[in-house]
């Protein structure tokens, strides 16, 4: 494969990577590695779990922004979407002739020009889905290389070149870079294309849902006409979206005569029967839970038998998926309470999360994060989405200052806010009792929260680790 060929010519060219600490900057590192790059990285807080993973394929790392990390200078440089114009080594980049590209720009040229990209795009549920067909493919023999934005529980990495022609990407709608504002996934060509939602998101980049229809529809411009689009069947953003044209096979999930389906579901969507074009092909059951990751399986199985795995081949490779890095991780239990770490920020996601949480009382210890959330993009749909949960947490910082009263009139006396973690762990480990099944919601940090409230329960409660 080209991608192997290039290797020999790239020993000792140096890659740099400006804001190499996310998933999908630190996914490049990785693969730039294995290209035979010499690869070093910068970010403003060099922080786990990328930070381990790119320590353990000896790639340097440099915090913060200081322009002398240009000195030497590298070979090319690989510019994240974090960083904008004014930042020092942005400024220093710009004015030196040293060759800078995009992250989504590098990959396209440099891994998935001659490839069968399988791209996973939506709303909600694109690292999971992800993180399926690349296992599936894998248990199938096909040895596929994948970027993902997160940890899959069947690999080690989140990104690698594989051995085969397949290349699994998540293809995410946020910008490419400070000089490119086109989506992320506009670069990747794909042939098999998952659309698995679309809803308004990304406040800080897209002023209303139908700015990001339109590059949503540029991504489809981009497939050809033997490739194959994977969608839901009730999703009327994207019907609008194929509204404005469309020139590939459009394959609908829950569709019970052409499309992909799910039957007779147990009551945490553990197991149901699946069937392909109206026939049944086999009972998945798996480790995954809720409906939300039901519709994630269909769309790999969709996606996978586009690429030649039969069904019933991937129904057995989902038996064995071992689920995401904070996709409803089970983080610990402590006297009878379960905690789980998910990345909801979305109140979609933070709605379907609860739904998904074992029986018991549901309890959402919620930080709201992402950037659409402290511009206050979902504050009026944030009540609806928390309706399911039997007790509410929420962190509120001091830079966030619609969430407290505002919520507080919607949510009532099942709604508790908290300034600050120190006060928040706190009234957790006073309140939290056995049965609860407990959602920590985040898509960051959330100042590391779930170990330390493991810890603060075990002291309270009197239990050691390894109980």
């Amino acid at each position: 494969m080209s991608s192997h060929q290039n290797s020999d010519q790239n020993q000792g060219r140096h890659f740099h990577l400006l804001a190499a600490c996310g998933t999908f900057m630190g996914g490049l590192a990785a693969l730039a590695r294995e290209l035979g790059w010499r690869v070093s990285g910068a970010d403003k807080n060099v922080y786990p779990p990328m930070s381990d993973q790119l320590a353990a394929l000896g790639i340097d790392l440099t915090e913060g922004w200081d322009p002398a990390q240009l000195d030497p200078a590298p070979d090319q440089v690989v510019v994240g979407n974090a960083l904008s114009r004014g930042n020092p080594v942005v400024e220093a980049l710009l004015e030196s002739r040293i060759p800078y590209t995009s992250g989504p720009d590098w990959l396209a040229r440099e891994v998935l020009r001659e490839r069968w990209v399988i791209a996973i795009s939506g709303t909600h549920g694109k690292t999971t889905t992800a993180g399926m067909v690349a296992w599936i493919l894998e248990y199938a023999g096909l040895s596929p290389g994948f970027l993902i934005g997160g940890m899959p529980g069947n690999f080690p990495v989140s990104a690698r070149l594989g051995q085969s022609p397949f290349f699994v990407i998540e293809a995410d709608e946020y910008d490419s870079a400070f000089f490119d504002k086109r989506s992320k996934f506009v670069h990747y060509r794909p042939r098999t294309l998952v659309m698995n939602n679309l809803e308004y998101d990304h406040a800080d980049i897209f002023p209303d849902l139908a700015a990001i229809q339109r590059q949503f529809h540029h991504l489809v411009r981009t497939v050809p006409g033997s490739g194959l689009l994977i969608r839901p069947r009730d999703c009327p953003a994207l019907d609008e979206v194929l509204e404005m044209g469309c020139w590939t096979p459009v394959l609908h999930l829950g569709d019970e005569r052409e499309g992909v389906t799910a039957t007779e579901p147990d009551s945490g969507w553990t197991a149901f029967d699946v069937h392909v074009a109206g026939e049944r092909v086999g009972r998945l059951r798996w480790q995954m839970r809720g409906e939300h990751n039901a519709q994630n399986g269909l769309a790999a199985i969709a996606a996978a038998r586009h690429a030649g795995v039969a069904p019933s081949v991937a129904i057995e490779a989902l038996g064995e998926f071992r689920g995401m890095k904070r996709r409803l991780e089970a983080i610990g239990e402590v006297s009878g309470i379960a905690l789980y770490d998910d990345f909801a920020h979305h109140p979609t996601a933070i709605a379907k999360t609860l739904a998904a949480l074992p029986a018991g009382r549901r309890v959402a210890i919620l930080e709201p994060r992402s950037n659409s959330m402290r511009m206050g993009a979902h504050r009026d749909a944030l009540p609806e989405a928390l309706a399911g949960a039997d007790r509410i947490y929420l962190y509120v910082p001091s830079q966030l200052d619609w969430a407290g009263e505002a919520l507080e009139a919607s949510l009532g006396e099942k709604l508790t806010v908290a300034r600050d973690t120190d006060a928040l762990l706190d009234r957790l480990a006073s309140e939290l009792q056995a049965g609860d099944q407990v959602a920590i919601m985040s898509n960051g940090g959330f100042e590391g929260i779930h170990g330390r409230l493991l810890t603060a329960l075990r002291e309270t409660r009197g239990e050691t680790a390894d109980e």
